[in-house]
């Protein structure tokens, strides 16, 4: 058998929750805790797992985390399906269990999956919803009706599939990596419960991603822009010809705005496949949106006719459109749209868009300065992040806090942030991943200028230094700080600020 990588360099920030990435005794979510604030907290519904209260199921807990942490990480990659389809096949091929919604593309697939997810609850579907990757608990990736399982679901879940992981293990010359067997958790966990329909995220790309053994009715591609260069293509047209390895045999394609030598790449395939193709803005869009307190309002435009008096609880006109591809990509799995007849109860959607929550995407986390959390980690995530909040706040001072991971194009997201930053502070999170907070401040400086950059080695620090510079302005000035830059950066920050 080939030989192992070393576990230390796995990504730790995409792997195991943001509290065992270090020494317990040392971390900066409780060293932080001593300073920051209380606040009045996301709406109800946007909380994530917390660690388990009871210490034998928490100690479990760590062990699985531990011995998926010691396998490749997310990005540590050998492009084939082979060992993830050797493992389906022991397992009995759960993933052919029930029907699935498999979801690609850059950005916007996570918060499509749980509009997705909510809607098919609406309708009395039991849902199972594999998402990527976390924000503070590995469970959250793996949900059942609209919530992460539970600590002890996701131990049992990992303990039944483990001897077929070693099975398999032994099979290979290189080891099941920690995203395959947690896919093949998912899968088995769907196929328990039993679920009615999967809502499945890709981890990356889509050819050769793990999560791309099902074959699913309905493949949703989300913006493509440039991100994982380095594995996926140096060109929107390249990354596509990835990620179009989702669009199977006589499925139904939602396909979002695109590039236009992206949405080329798309549309040859589903020729090919003799797939359905619903584009957005043609079949399915936007009608109106009009910004209101706590989200917006929206008229959307589906395949089966038009559906307003839709309140969506997110900001920003990124959302508005993961929402008309969410609801497309629903009526497509229901068959609506083909012959142009019927549409969803409005009602039902209605109820849907109300409840759906983001955690990490625009979350808004105190007030007094008002703290929130994006997890943008490339410039087109950072780009509708900034428009996002600019046209749903009226902040007269922003003051950013940016800790990265290294392999991202990290100028680009400087640069998308630049206008609407006063002031940023450089940090870093506790991940194997994070890009050295010396190097990022010297590209920020590049960006900003040397009087606008502050740098805080320690996110709890960093947090209080930008509280402390949105305070200065006068209290009723409305300053406010935007923590960003990474998932994991997020998580933390979340963490310090008392959400989990």
């Amino acid at each position: 058998m080939t030989e192992q990588p070393d576990p230390s360099d796995n990504s730790f920030d995409e792997i195991v929750d943001a509290e065992t990435q270090r020494d317990p005794d040392l971390a900066v979510i409780e060293a932080g805790s001593r300073t920051l604030r209380t606040h009045s907290g996301p709406p109800e519904g946007a909380e994530v797992p917390t660690r388990p209260t009871d210490p034998e199921t928490d100690k479990a807990l760590r062990a699985v985390e531990r011995e998926l942490a010691g396998r490749w990480g997310e990005t540590k990659l050998e492009p084939s399906v082979t060992r993830i389809a050797a493992l389906m096949d022991v397992l009995g091929d759960p993933q052919r269990a029930y029907p699935s919604i498999h979801i690609t593309g850059t950005n916007g697939k996570t918060s499509t999956a749980r509009m997705i997810e909510g809607l098919l609850n609406a309708f009395d579907l039991r849902t199972g919803r594999y998402t990527s990757p976390h924000v503070q608990s590995i469970t959250e990736r793996i949900s059942l009706d609209g919530a992460p399982v539970e600590a002890e679901r996701f131990i049992e879940t990992y303990e039944d599939i483990k001897p077929y992981v070693e099975m398999v293990d032994a099979q290979q010359e290189i080891r099941l990596s920690f995203f395959e067997v947690l896919t093949g958790m998912a899968y088995a966990a769907f196929a328990d419960a039993p679920v009615d329909v999967a809502v499945v995220e890709v981890g990356m790309g889509g050819t050769w991603d793990a999560t791309n053994v099902i074959d699913a009715t309905v493949a949703v591609v989300t913006p493509i822009s440039l991100d994982h260069t380095d594995r996926l293509g140096n060109t929107p047209a390249e990354i596509a010809g990835e990620k179009a390895g989702v669009i199977k045999q006589d499925a139904t394609v939602i396909l979002a705005q695109q590039p236009v030598d992206a949405a080329q790449v798309m549309l040859k395939k589903a020729v090919e496949v003799d797939a359905t193709v619903a584009r957005e803005g043609m079949e399915f869009g936007i009608v109106s949106r009009e910004i209101a307190v706590g989200g917006q309002f929206l008229t959307l435009r589906g395949l089966g006719g038009e559906y307003d008096g839709i309140f969506l609880p997110l900001y920003g006109a990124h959302q508005a459109r993961n929402a008309a591809v969410a609801l497309a990509a629903v009526e497509a799995f229901f068959g609506i749209g083909s012959e142009r007849s019927g549409s969803l109860g409005i009602e039902a959607v209605r109820k849907a868009f109300a409840s759906v929550v983001s955690p990490g995407r625009l979350e808004v986390m105190r007030s007094s300065p008002t703290v929130v959390l994006d997890a943008a980690h490339n410039p087109a995530g950072a780009r509708a992040a900034a428009e996002g909040l600019t046209e749903a706040f009226s902040f007269s001072r922003l003051i950013g806090v940016v800790g990265t991971s290294g392999d991202k194009d990290v100028r680009g997201l400087l640069e998308a942030f630049e206008p609407i930053f006063a002031e940023i502070v450089i940090t870093q999170n506790s991940s194997g991943r994070a890009m050295n907070v010396d190097e990022l401040a010297a590209i920020a400086v590049e960006v900003f200028g040397n009087d606008r950059v502050q740098v805080e080695p320690r996110l709890d620090d960093a947090l209080e230094a930008a509280i402390t510079l949105a305070e200065e302005e006068d209290e009723y000035a409305g300053a406010g700080v935007l923590v960003t830059g990474s998932v994991i950066t997020v998580g933390e920050a979340r963490l310090l600020l008392g959400r989990g």
